[in-house]
Order: C-alpha cells, then structure tokens, then sequence
C-alpha cells in the first residue's frame, strides 16, 4: 500500500504520527493532573468532612463524638466511607461522681456519596447514609444529670466554639441494630431489641423521622414489621425520645417457647416514649396448643399494654381472649428475671385470670390429653395464674392459685361416669327401679368449688357438686393426663338408705337409716372415687371418720 502513496503523502504521515503522540500525551497529563488535583483536594477535605460530621453529631446529640476513620474516594463524585463512630453521651452518675464512659451510640461503619457542588453548600445536604453495625445504649433514668458537653465540660465551648449542625440527611439505611435499654434495678436485666433493618427519613431537624424497620422478635420467633415516627431527638434525656408506630407480626412460631405450640400473627398499634410504650393490638393463633394435651384451638385476643423500657417490664391492662366457645379476661405484668451470676432464665408471668363466660369442655381440650374432654358444661371462673421462669415446658411450670369456679349444665362425655351419675340421681330421688342404663333418665348437674393447679396436678377443695335428689361434697385431686383421680367425700341424698333399693335389701336398710340421717338429709353416705378418667371406681369410704359435730358446710336439703 505505501508503494501507492504519493510523495507528498509521504511526507505528511510522520507529522501526523507525532501529532497523535503530543495529543495522547498531553490528554494523559491532564488526566495524571485530575488525579494529582483530585487525591489533594480529598485529602483537604477528608478533615473538613470529618469536622463536618463530627460537630452536626455532637450538636445534634449533645454530646462528644469520636470518629476513628474517614476517607473520600473517587466513586460517582465524592464516595465517603467512615468507621469507628462514636456518640459517648458522657454524664455524670450518683456513683461518688464517676463519669459514665460506655458510649450510648457506636456505629461500626457508614458510606455516602456526595458531589463537589454539594459540599461547597452550607449546610451540606446529603440524599442517602448507610449505616452498619448499630448499637444505641440508653442509660438508666436515675443518670440523667445531663451530658458533660451541655454541662460546659467541653472545652470548644469554652472558647465560643460550639458544635454546629452543618449536614443534613434525607435518608439513613440502618441494618444490624441493637437498641439496648440498660437498667441500675437489682435483678433486672437491660432489655434488647435487634433491628434487622430500619430507614429513616429526616423531614426537618425539629420534625420526628419517618422509619420503616424490620426487628426480630426472639420468642416467638418471628419478623415485626414497623412504620411510625421516631423523634425529635431529646438530646438532654433521650429515654424521653417519642416513638409511635403500626407493627404486623406474622407467622411467628409458638413452638419456639417450649410447651407450646401454633403459629402466631398480631397488627396493632403503639405509642408513647422510648422508656413508657403503649401498645393496642389483635393477636390470632389458629393451632394454640399445649404440648401436655396437643389438641390445637382457635385463640383471639385483643390487648392494651405498657412497656417499662427502664425495666423490660410489661403491663398486661387488660388481655381479652375468645378460644372456641369461651371468652375471658386477664391482667397482670410479664417481668424479666436473671440469676444469681445475671444471666437471663426467662419470664416471670403473673395475671388475674377472670372468666365470666366460658366451657369447661373448651379448657379441658386445651389442658387435658384424654378426648373427648372429660366433662361438658357453662363455666364461671377466676383465678391467678403465675408461670415462672425456666426452661421446664409452659404446660408443666403453669400455676393456677385462688381458683374459684362454678360449672352449670355439667354432664360427663364417659359413658360409664355418666351412667353412674344417672342411677345415682333415681335412687337419692327414692325411685330405684329406674335406676338402670335404660330407665334412668340423663341429668346435668351443677358444681363450684375452689382449686389449685400446680406441677400438672389439680388441687380441688369445698366441691359442692349437686344433681337431682342428692348433693356432693367432696374434696381431692386429679393429674391432667387424667391417669389419677382420688377424691373423698359424703353423698346426701333426699331419700332414706331403704328408699333408695327394692325387695329385701330395702326391708333390711330400714334398720339403719336413723344412724344415716343427719343434716336434714333422708342419708349422707360417705364415698370415695379412684382410679383413672377411663377405670373410675366408685366405693363406701369406711375409713372416713364421722366428722358431723365439726361439719360446718351450710347445705339445703337435697331436693
């Protein structure tokens, strides 16, 4: 191809090579000077950035700031990355004047990015921070003497150079957060939440941030999704910091608490301050279950509740609950309990249980293994439950103290307690040629009494159990896998002892009925029931001493 080129060509090609050499040195100059102009200018800027944010933090939380780490990289204008970021919120304490030094804010890292024209601007404002590994102490109320800064400790107010807020912020991404609310009250623990996300978005500085945030709730476990307000800061005592929101809560796992089971969901609302929340809400578990029984109900319940942040502490005022055919209320506190080397072991759970409305078959399907339920019925009840602390199943560490109950229109689903409940009533009503499986008629019954429940095993005392011609009153026990009954008492009837059979027997118990009449009664007969919920046995109990002249129970005649 040169061999065509013409001498004036020729000529020309060299000058045009060093045309393009001059050209690509002089653009290669010019970038190594962009360069050169580029790491002098960060490197003057890195410290008026750091001062920037340095001073908008301390003013912002009246405190004293450190920051270990900032650098300005070149990414999409100026890409800022900083580390070791500190907000001490140093105060004085009632400990002999010592200083409090834990940091309340740390935050391990954040990024931005900003242009050239951006930073020149005062104040500086920048579109989006995120922010890694957050942890917000917040420090007892009792040292709440007031940050050292506002206290005039610092020394840049000592030479009129307070702090100043100089950036400003449209949005943080916050992921991996704990918000600790620390405590000085013996046996408490400092009460924890993880955030696994939250975003902010600063409207104004004297505004509340708008946040969306994702927390992880630890029992059950499960994702709380929260939107609200958070703000304004209160930099003199930020436990006082308002907080208001709208949560969901969605297929937490019940069986994540040992002893119980089903999926949880809740939505409600709260509100208030950080160390004082208020909260309304519904909560829904389909499956409810104890692991003792494992027979799932549908639960309900709709709740007002206060959290002390000082303590972890929740106010239960009050928990109304549906489960099948019952509805019941309850109030009390759920407290946070450690051990002797201050370790966390649980909740303690104290509530005043009160059920105007309710089934007994309905509770005894939740809390008993045998099914159908042992007994059908309207029941009235209150009572004090308390379930300690420990890793010992729900089913099995629940306590019930001070029961009262009352049970209307009982029957029992055991054919064989039941066919015995039935010939028992045509006898005390002096009718026993009816007293038979075919003849007798089927009766409900009426009990109340007062009872215990404690390690699975329930406690009952003043049983006043009374049926068409005879009246019971008994006192004992029962375990809730029903495999135990022993319970002891007296049989008073309407009729006498010789009314109650035929033929010659009934000749016979004549003899002996002025030495059964007592309290009114045609007969009391002492009596004992042992056995299981499937092999009751029913007896005379000769054994009983007769305790009439200390019998103060106040009974009417059996009708």
């Amino acid at each position: 191809m040169n061999e065509d080129l013409t001498a004036e060509e020729k000529r020309a090609t060299p000058k045009r090579g060093r045309v393009w050499k001059w050209v690509a040195g002089v653009t290669g100059g010019l970038f190594l000077l962009l360069v050169l102009a580029f790491i002098y200018v960060a490197k003057h800027l890195e410290p008026i950035l750091r001062k920037r944010v340095v001073d908008t933090l301390s003013a912002r939380f009246h405190s004293p700031v450190e920051l270990d780490e900032l650098h300005i990289g070149a990414s999409k204008g100026f890409g800022v990355t900083g580390s070791g970021l500190r907000v001490m919120y140093i105060v004085n304490t009632n400990d002999q004047g010592k200083q409090r030094v834990l940091p309340m804010l740390e935050v391990q890292e954040f990024e931005f990015h900003t242009s050239y024209k951006a930073f020149l601007r005062q104040p500086m404002r920048i579109g989006n921070v995120i922010v890694r590994g957050v942890r917000l102490h917040l420090p007892p109320g009792t040292q709440r003497a007031g940050p050292l800064l506002k206290q005039g400790n610092d020394k840049r107010k000592e030479t009129n150079e307070a702090p100043k807020e100089s950036v400003f912020v449209d949005r943080i991404f916050v992921h991996d957060a704990v918000v600790v609310m620390e405590t000085d009250k013996p046996g408490k623990l400092p009460l924890e939440f993880d955030v696994q996300r939250v975003v902010l978005t600063e409207y104004a500085r004297t505004q509340p941030f708008r946040y969306e945030a994702t927390l992880v709730n630890p029992k059950p476990v499960g994702d709380i999704h929260a939107v609200g307000h958070f703000g304004p800061w209160n930099a003199d005592d930020p436990r006082q910091t308002p907080l208001d929101g709208d949560y969901s809560f969605d297929h937490a796992d019940m069986n994540t608490i040992k002893g119980l089971g089903g999926t949880l969901s809740a939505k409600g609302k709260f509100g208030g301050v950080l160390e004082g929340i208020t909260t309304d809400g519904e909560a829904d578990v389909p499956d409810f279950s104890l692991d003792v029984s494992n027979h799932p109900v549908p639960l309900h319940t709709k709740y007002h509740a206060i959290v002390d942040g000082t303590s972890g502490d929740v106010l239960l005022q009050p928990v109304e609950a549906w489960m099948l055919h019952s509805h019941f209320f309850a109030t009390g506190h759920i407290v946070r309990v450690k051990n002797d080397d201050g370790k966390s072991i649980g909740h303690d759970i104290y509530l005043d249980v009160d059920m105007p409305q309710a089934r007994i078959e309905d509770m005894l399907q939740l809390s008993v293994k045998t099914s159908p339920a042992l007994m059908t019925g309207a029941l009235s009840m209150k009572t004090n439950l308390h379930i300690p602390p420990g890793q010992v199943p729900v089913s099995k560490k629940v306590e019930l103290h001070n029961g009262r109950f009352t049970i209307r229109g009982a029957k029992f689903s055991s054919d064989k307690i039941q066919s015995k409940i039935d010939m028992m009533s045509e006898r005390a009503q002096g009718n026993p040629k009816k007293a038979n499986k075919e003849d007798a008629s089927a009766v409900s019954s009426t009990m109340n009494g007062r009872f215990n429940l404690q390690k699975s095993n329930i406690s009952i005392k003043d049983l006043l159990y009374v049926m068409p011609g005879a009246q019971v009153v008994a006192d004992g026990d029962y375990s809730l896998d029903g495999q135990h009954f022993d319970f002891h008492g007296k049989v008073r009837t309407k009729a006498k002892l010789s009314q109650m059979t035929t033929s010659w027997k009934s000749f016979l118990l004549k003899a002996v009925d002025p030495f059964f009449q007592k309290n009114n009664a045609g007969a009391e007969i002492p009596f004992k029931i042992t056995g299981t919920k499937d092999e009751p046995h029913f007896g005379l109990d000769l054994k009983q001493k007769d305790e009439d002249k200390k019998d103060t129970t106040k009974m009417a005649a059996p009708k």
